[in-house]
């Protein structure tokens, strides 16, 4: 089933607007795709998935495992960006063993060979996936120059661990998905996993046989299986290279130890089938037994032409199988003691030393990077004592490079001639943390306005209208906010790292459009946009410190969410936005005749503007155009008369002292 909430209106559940249940199908356990995703989620980005029952028209249809849909929102969560290409790789034409979706390359002038293996999700892409299956087919080297590649090392990795083959690994090299972020590499994302744990036994061998592996088969898969096969090509140029078929069994073992060896997998099965257990044995229309569902784990089941293992009588036996290989066997590096020398600063030489035992001296690397958003870079360290890192050959690596940046991520990978090793061992989904001295800390940074649905209100410097962010400095001094975070979903907090030199005035205001466009040296443009039918909002610093949040509701088209007063007052929907301005303005009537006593004239206004007051006394007049700029400044005592046959048509707003009103010029 897929339920597409805002098909009609702006609708979601939590944020999602997409559901997607899977019917459990050839998965006795029912289990799989929720235990596979939980996996698989400590490795990678992957869909997070539950269980679900459905109703329908009040009839009670079953349980449903409920996976979130790879879209726009998922790239943008993880990607940080969603309108780049995207493919859903899953041959159209099924069965036929041709049938491959392996981003081998098909030598044709153009890119009509590649539509009946793989779906466009974008508007264009077929190119530049055409150039990426040349890469991987004819150029192992250039791989890390398009791909991820380690995500794509991890992808298989879980593959041949959880014999995954109803995916890249399997007979039809499918269910899995490709975006390009905006640092131009592919990244893979792993998809459907109800046949996850052997309940797809179909290998493939070269370009021809669909056979069914027997559960001892099975149990026993290689962990280099397709490694010299021309129809595996990203396997095959993988395990062809030392340097990343050792990474790739670094991974495996990381895998194997932390959620098989542990007996983490049991466990966590056995809490799903408890949580679950209830509204299964009212399922009438499973299509397994409830003793079959209770039995799981341990019983196997005939699906048809073959049996679908038991997940524990699978992995009991597979687990220490790959244990006794020789690349499992082999001794890795030891990593200990990875950590920054001295306090990071920014524009400051920083060196980083881990202590290393049993690798090559010429294989002992850093990785960094200074956001979530670039791909970390890798340098060799040294133990030759002249990079800070102690003596000559005392197992003390170092390297040293320059924070650019107010925070950065890094890891380290070493290896000798047999075997690697990663610290932190889930690198490069993880990783380790620097923050370099931060001015703005919490309460002095506020989440002060945001408006979610901007039809007709200010417009950015391209003159869209777009969702906005305004942030409020609560202190009387500028603060920097490089290396921030802004985010539309809490789980995702680094989303947005506000880009470096973002200065925000004294008691000021900054706007951030969440608009998905790029940052430029005068504005910044967050990488999601809002959601009118309500969601998350949070501004956060490096090490997950939250400086501010907000979690709100549907929105009214043009109606802001702000605080009155600036940046302590409860949210709360504005009479009219207060773009870069105070939040706690009055009304156009209450302007008119109220506080200020000042009327401000005629509204549309066509050659002038004028305004009377009251006061006896010196006011300030300011004008802002839509884009926050200051375009006409003066004082005034009782009235003033501005000329406006200059001004482009359009929406202005009036500040004097601490109100606002909008007015329209119209020639």
């Amino acid at each position: 089933m897929h339920i597409e909430l805002d098909t009609y209106k702006n609708h979601s559940y939590q944020g999602y607007q997409d559901i997607k249940l899977g019917n459990g199908y050839s998965d006795p356990s029912i289990i799989r795709e929720v235990l596979a995703y939980d996996i698989l989620k400590n490795y990678m980005h992957c869909p997070q998935a539950n269980f679900a029952q459905l109703y329908i028209n009040g009839n009670y249809i079953g349980v449903y495992s409920n996976a979130e849909s790879i879209n726009k929102k998922f790239c943008s969560d993880h990607f940080y960006t969603s309108n780049n290409i995207f493919v859903k790789c899953n041959p159209i034409v099924l069965p036929s063993t041709n049938s491959k979706s392996n981003l081998r390359y098909i030598p044709l002038a153009d890119s009509s060979g590649y539509t009946n293996y793989y779906e466009l999700k974008s508007n264009y892409g077929w190119n530049q996936l055409k150039d990426l299956c040349d890469s991987v087919t004819n150029n192992a080297n250039s791989i890390p120059n398009v791909m991820d590649l380690d995500r794509a090392i991890w992808m298989l990795a879980f593959n041949n661990v959880a014999v995954n083959l109803d995916s890249y690994s399997g007979a039809f090299c499918q269910n899995y998905y490709l975006y390009k972020d905006n640092t131009g590499h592919f990244n893979p994302i792993i998809w459907d996993l109800n046949m996850a744990f052997a309940g797809f036994p179909h290998l493939g061998v070269s370009n021809s046989s669909m056979a069914s592996l027997t559960i001892p088969q099975l149990q026993q898969l290689p962990s280099a299986i397709h490694n010299t096969d021309q129809y595996w090509p990203l396997i095959k140029n993988i395990m062809s290279n030392n340097m990343y078929k050792r990474m790739y069994t670094a991974h495996m073992k990381t895998i194997v130890n932390e959620m098989f060896v542990s007996n983490y997998y049991t466990a966590k099965a056995a809490a799903l089938q408890a949580v679950i257990d209830t509204a299964v044995q009212s399922d009438v229309n499973k299509f397994y037994s409830y003793p079959q569902f209770q039995n799981g784990l341990t019983t196997n089941v005939s699906v048809g032409s073959y049996s679908v293992p038991g997940i524990s009588t699978l992995m009991s036996t597979r687990i220490p199988f790959l244990q006794a290989t020789a690349d499992f066997t082999y001794v890795a590096p030891a990593i200990s003691s990875a950590s920054a020398a001295g306090t990071p600063s920014l524009n400051s030489a920083i060196t980083i030393t881990a202590n290393v035992t049993n690798a090559n001296t010429n294989a002992v690397y850093l990785g960094y990077r200074f956001a979530v958003t670039e791909k970390f870079k890798r340098i060799l360290m040294f133990d030759n004592g002249l990079h800070n890192d102690g003596a000559a050959s005392d197992n003390k690596f170092g390297v040293t490079f320059t924070m650019t940046a107010s925070s950065a991520q890094y890891y380290i990978y070493a290896e000798n001639n047999n075997a690697g090793m990663f610290a932190p061992e889930r690198a490069e989904h993880e990783f380790y943390t620097l923050v370099a001295v931060q001015t703005a800390s919490v309460g002095q940074v506020k989440i002060n306005e945001f408006l979610a649905d901007n039809q007709n209100d200010v417009v950015n410097e391209f003159f869209q209208y777009e969702d906005w962010i305004e942030l409020y400095n609560t202190t009387s001094s500028p603060l920097e906010l490089s290396g921030l975070f802004l985010t539309d979903n809490f789980s995702v907090p680094t989303k947005f790292t506000i880009p470096q030199n973002t200065i925000i005035q004294p008691n000021g205001y900054l706007i951030i459009w969440a608009d998905e466009n790029p940052s430029t040296t005068s504005y910044a443009h967050a990488n999601f946009k809002l959601a009118a039918g309500g969601e998350q909002l949070m501004l956060s610093g490096p090490g997950g410190v939250v400086l501010d949040s907000i979690s709100f509701g549907a929105q009214v088209t043009d109606k802001s969410m702000a605080r009155c007063p600036d940046g302590v007052g409860t949210f709360s929907t504005s009479t009219f936005p207060t773009f870069k301005l105070s939040n706690c303005a009055i009304g156009v009537n209450e302007l008119n005749g109220g506080v200020n006593s000042v009327a401000v004239f005629p509204n549309p206004a066509n050659a002038y503007l004028h305004g009377q007051s009251t006061l006896n006394r010196q006011q300030k007049v300011e004008i802002f155009n839509v884009l926050g700029q200051v375009i006409y400044s003066t004082n005034f005592l009782n009235q003033f008369e501005i000329s406006t046959s200059n001004w482009e048509p359009g929406l202005y707003f009036v500040h004097i002292e601490n109100s606002v009103v909008k007015i329209v010029v119209n020639h």
